[in-house]
């Protein structure tokens, strides 16, 4: 046996497996974050605002999508009802970007906002009075209601 032949010695070989699994570790760590990112994404709609607008004889929401994924906000219910007719405004105060509107819907990014009129009521609900107090409530797409009350004075 001839011990005159190079190779590495065994505390080196151990360095060398550790700095390699702690690069892989590293790695893989990156990548399990970014798959996090991924699949913690939520929504969240914020009525900042909810009143009755006397001149027109309607109830102006100003919504805000508050969380981080998109939302497509696709109806409004008044006390429970689906199917209020609404339009849609511009941006409400304090958000700079509007929600995008195709076919009746709205969608809006995280950070945008939009101005909803809700011009009537379901059928069902025989119209706003005078006194009363309804819970209007903005629907998703992904099936989430954020209710807000108002009160016609």
């Amino acid at each position: 046996m001839r011990r005159s032949s190079s190779g590495i010695s065994p505390v080196e070989a151990t360095v060398i497996l550790v700095a390699i699994a702690i690069v892989i570790a590293i790695a893989v760590a990156f990548w399990a974050s970014g798959l996090v990112g991924v699949f913690t994404r939520f929504e969240k709609l914020e009525i900042t605002t909810a009143y009755w607008d006397a001149n027109n004889n309607r109830v102006v929401l100003y919504v805000k999508n508050t969380g981080s994924a998109t939302t497509t906000i696709d109806s409004v219910y008044v006390n429970g009802i689906p199917g209020a007719p609404i339009t849609y405004g511009g941006a409400p105060p304090g958000v700079t970007q509007v929600c995008g509107t195709t076919g009746g819907n709205a969608t809006c990014s995280p950070g945008q906002g939009i101005v909803i009129y809700v011009t009537g009521t379901p059928a069902a609900v025989g119209g706003f009075q005078h006194g009363v107090t309804y819970e209007i409530a903005v629907h998703t797409a992904s099936g989430k209601l954020y209710p807000q009350t108002v009160q016609i004075p």
